[in-house]
């Protein structure tokens, strides 16, 4: 199954990678035009709005499976380990319900979609929907494999202000002292 995951994510990578490279060729091709030939690509606008779409929520995905994402945890380095698990569960929960939220309010707005088309190109606008309904299950199932593992028990899990390589650098903690020096 890791192997499958990982498989997809360079997937979506490569996929991520083309649609900003097209992103960048309309964009800049439809200012050349405009500007030197007086005229410009009708439907680059729509297409550049759609794939920025995609590549923000994609992006998010993949950044919530690496813990990219900004966090603050002075908090959570100062508390005992069972007490930041303990936040680590709660604060698991809330994001799956944000999640959830989510899901359903994308999953509306892709049924309304179906029936409103853009402007130029005619396509669905259910397609912006979409650019948040499948990352969001996508989110929802890192979260959930994490909060499992935290729950289980398992070395893998991520609960912030365990990890002393993700100290901030400016509270002038020497995240190699911390993980060199014995534990009591």
């Amino acid at each position: 199954m890791k192997r499958f995951i990982d498989g997809l994510e360079k997937v979506t990578e490569w996929v991520m990678a083309l649609m900003l490279a097209v992103m960048v060729a309309l964009v800049f091709g439809n200012v050349v035009l405009r500007y030197m030939f007086n005229s410009g690509i009708v439907a680059a606008e729509e297409i550049a709005r759609l794939m920025f779409v995609w590549l923000v929520f994609l992006g998010a995905t993949l950044a919530l499976r690496h813990q990219q994402h900004l966090g603050l945890e002075l908090v959570q380095v100062r508390l005992p380990p069972k007490v930041r698990r303990a936040c680590a569960v709660v604060s698991h929960l809330l994001m799956l319900y944000a999640l959830w939220l989510f899901v359903e309010g994308s999953w509306i707005q892709l049924l309304i979609g179906m029936e409103t088309y853009s402007t130029v190109l005619r396509f669905p606008m259910a397609f912006y929907a979409a650019a948040g309904f499948f990352p969001a299950l996508a989110m929802g199932c890192v979260v959930l494999t994490n909060l499992w593992k935290i729950l289980s028990g398992e070395p893998g899990a991520r609960v912030p202000g365990d990890d002393p390589e993700k100290l901030p650098v400016a509270q002038g903690i020497d995240a190699q002292a911390l993980l060199t020096r014995p534990r009591p």
